[in-house]
């Protein structure tokens, strides 16, 4: 071995020594020497120290005394650490025998515990934070989708502490981890462990220390599993049936960190999604809906509808939806029967942003109404286009039905149109009410027509009954673009009088209708619509209501506000072909002018002529010929009618008309038929009263006046109504008791004689009353016979 002083198996004291004389001992001693070296060597013995037998050859060195430079100098060297104390000597010994029992230690733990501790710390630690998630494109058989997000552990979330701490000290050494390609199978255990679908992920790397971040960004390929699964899932998710879904993803993942292979791993893991966590229908708001006609290719009209829905999308997803078909179905008679198909929706290209909201454009179509649309529903007399109907114009929530159309275009992915076919949704669709479609509401040429006396009670000639010319304003909603007519309408209606219910009009026939568009500004237009009414039977509910109503008609010489309440039903003619909307809300207001313009004075009632027809001991039969004045619009037809005579509170007989008209303006000759019976009306006192107005009326010298509830005690008539006076009508008798009228007094026309007055070629009539005695001839002897 080289002697330079610069190799670093040489200190600075066997340098010193190379000029010295070699050692003259003999081979023998040197022998001795190593080998008691060789016995206490340690870790601090020189590596090139040998024995002298191995340093040089017999040959060459015969006699063995000189020893090199290289070898002098170990040999110092060795000479001064054996001077050392021998304990020193054996800590490095009990440092490698620790460090290896350690290692091996620590290659056990991490072979058999380490691996369930890491894994239990990194399921509690993991926190995963998605940022994006955006469908790239749509393949042939799914989606590609990518996936962005945060990655991290975080210790504090793990609970136990030796867990945490393990944990902690194995991600630190290993500090990344990264995993291989794999495929991730989604099961549903409670579903029979059906395959909903799989997902390709790529070779990801992560930081797995305490607190550091990873960001990522990868593609995936996602594959719907089992539809007809699928569909069972959704089914009972829309129905309200799934409380919770557990979902189990499988996967074989090969892990390594660094340069070292962890080797594959099978990984299955389980989700309970259950309350809040389960995902709704979101929310929407219809925006835009407008109907309007559409030709067709048979030449025919359709109806299509423009619609435009905002929802919200609280997902942070983000994708584009491809233009898709579907079918609008609608609810039979019964749950159990099968939708009816209503009309194809298509929806343009859609853009969905994370969190924020989407809108979606419609467009649908109704090229027909099916027969099974139209037709009533067994044992009833409303069809499902009623119930449908019926339950949008009263403002209450309808469902229809939207299903993923079999025909779909040819770019569509064949996966996607069996998905979406093979699941129904219900739509929720809110109600509009129309309680202000009616704008106007009023009668024209109204004649009232009193009951017929010898109806039947319950019957609707029992009842008073109005025809009149129906004219309304109807508000047409702005949605509706589109033509319309009406040819028919009927209605229940329900009469109110300051808030209180007067009664019935019973308009459920059917009558005929027409109507008219008259534009507006802007896209919305009204209809008038007309419709002559007749013999609309009015069922009086409430008599006191009714009493006060006519009052107001006859003594205040002011019309009165009448309110309407009414469900019509209004057969239509639209580009679908007639059809009939029902119970179609409609309020109103209807002004009824009063009875009497001008007071009592406007009646002008007169009697044109007397006739005595019968004549007993104790009654009167007389026929008059009257004629008076309707000063109102109104007309009546009165098939029967009794007004009882009084004179100062007295019945002293009563007056019939039987089936008179009367018609606005003048009303001549009607003819009245007055019975004089003041016993069987008033009694005795009734008698009484009879002979002196009789008396005074035939002796002409007081005039006779009619008039109604006159409180003075003198000769006149009180024509006064009473509960009788219409028969079934008890009602308007008792409303008119208060009724005044007064009229010149008849004057009865005797036969002249020649020479005389008082004949009907008479021009010297006496107009004060009548003559019944014309001249007398006082005998004095008959005079002290009658009054002695």
């Amino acid at each position: 071995m080289s002697g330079n002083p610069a190799s670093p198996l040489l200190g600075e004291g066997e340098a010193s020594n190379i000029e010295r004389p070699a050692s003259k001992k003999s081979s023998q001693s040197l022998r001795s020497k190593t080998s008691k070296r060789s016995v206490n060597s340690t870790e601090f013995t020189p590596l090139l120290s040998r024995d002298d037998d191995h340093r040089c050859d017999d040959d060459e060195q015969p006699n063995g005394a000189v020893s090199s430079q290289a070898a002098s100098s170990l040999q110092s060297l060795h000479d001064r650490s054996d001077r050392k104390d021998p304990r020193a000597r054996r800590w490095p010994t009990v440092i490698a025998l620790t460090t290896l029992s350690v290692v091996v230690i620590i290659v056990m733990v991490t072979g058999f515990f380490v691996p369930a501790v890491v894994e239990q710390y990194a399921m509690q630690a993991m926190v995963f934070e998605p940022t994006n998630l955006s469908i790239d494109s749509f393949t042939t058989t799914g989606v590609r989708a990518r996936v962005q997000g945060t990655f991290e552990l975080d210790a504090s979330r793990v609970k136990k502490s030796a867990v945490r701490n393990v944990g902690r000290a194995g991600t630190w050494v290993a500090r990344q981890i990264e995993s291989g390609k794999s495929n991730v199978d989604v099961y549903l255990p409670e579903y029979g462990n059906v395959l909903l679908g799989t997902a390709a992920i790529p070779q990801i790397l992560v930081n797995i220390r305490n607190g550091h971040t990873t960001y990522i960004d990868f593609l995936t390929d996602l594959e719907p599993g089992d539809i007809n699964g699928i569909r069972r899932v959704a089914n009972d998710w829309l129905d309200g049936r799934l409380g919770q879904l557990r979902v189990q993803g499988k996967a074989d993942v090969a892990f390594k960190s660094g340069i070292f292979h962890l080797g594959t791993q099978t990984i299955s893991e389980s989700l309970v999604f259950e309350g809040q966590d389960l995902p709704a229908i979101p929310a929407y708001n219809i925006t835009k809906l407008n109907f309007h006609e559409v030709p067709l290719p048979s030449k025919q009209r359709g109806m299509a509808a423009d619609v435009s829905l905002s929802l919200l999308n609280s997902y942070p997803v983000r994708f584009t939806v491809p233009p898709l078909r579907f079918d609008i179905l609608v609810p039979n008679c019964t749950p159990n029967d099968p939708y009816i198909f209503l009309a194809d929706a298509t929806t343009g290209e859609t853009e969905i942003a994370p969190r924020e909201e989407v809108i979606v454009e419609v467009g649908g179509l109704i090229r027909e109404l099916s027969d099974t649309f139209t037709t009533a529903c067994p044992d009833s007399q409303t069809s499902p286009l009623d119930l449908l109907l019926g339950d949008y114009i009263h403002g209450e929530e309808t469902t229809v039905y939207v299903r993923g159309s079999q025909s779909q275009s040819p770019d569509t992915p064949h996966w996607i149109t069996d998905l979406i076919s093979s699941v129904t949704v219900p739509l929720p669709f809110p109600g509009h009410t129309f309680d202000k479609l009616i704008k106007n509401f009023s009668l024209a040429n109204v004649h009232f027509a009193l009951p017929d006396p010898l109806a039947d009670p319950g019957t609707p000639e029992a009842d008073p009954s109005i025809s009149a010319l129906v004219k309304a304003l109807v508000s047409l909603p702005k949605e509706m673009r589109f033509p319309i007519d009406v040819s028919r309408v009927r209605a229940d209606a329900e009469v109110f009088y300051h808030n209180k219910k007067l009664g019935y009009l019973d308009l459920h026939k059917w009558q005929s209708a027409n109507s008219t568009r008259i534009p507006r500004l802007g896209a919305s237009a009204d209809l008038e619509v007309e419709s002559s009414v007749e013999n609309a039977p009015l069922q009086i509910t409430d008599d006191n209501v009714f009493a006060d109503v006519i009052q107001a008609l006859v003594f205040s010489g002011k019309g009165v506000m009448l309110g309407i309440k009414a469900d019509v039903d209004v057969e239509i003619d639209t580009a679908l072909g007639e059809f009939v909307i029902r119970k179609i809300p409609a309020e109103g207001k209807v002004a009824v002018k009063p009875l009497s313009i001008g007071g009592i004075d406007a009646v002008a009632l007169k009697v044109g002529s007397l006739r005595i027809l019968d004549t007993s001991a104790k009654t009167l039969l007389i026929q008059a010929d009257v004629n008076f004045t309707n000063p109102t619009e109104y007309s009546a037809t009165v098939p029967f009618v009794n007004i009882n005579l009084l004179n100062n509170s007295t019945i002293l007989g009563h007056a019939t008309a039987r089936n008179i008209t009367v018609v606005p303006g003048d009303n001549k000759n009607m003819v009245v038929e007055a019975l004089w019976d003041p016993q069987s009306q008033g009694g005795k006192e009734g008698e009484e009263v009879g002979k002196e107005l009789l008396s005074q009326y035939i002796s002409g010298t007081t005039p006779f006046t009619l008039e109604i509830s006159s409180g003075r005690y003198n000769t006149t008539i009180t024509l006064k109504t009473h509960n009788d006076t219409i028969p079934l009508q008890p009602a308007l008798g008792k409303a008119l008791s208060d009724f005044q009228v007064e009229i010149p007094t008849p004057k009865l026309t005797l036969p002249s004689r020649p020479g005389h007055g008082n004949g009907e070629d008479d021009d010297d009539k006496d107009d004060k009353g009548p003559h019944f005695i014309e001249d007398a001839t006082v005998v004095p002897a008959l005079i002290d016979i009658l009054f002695p």
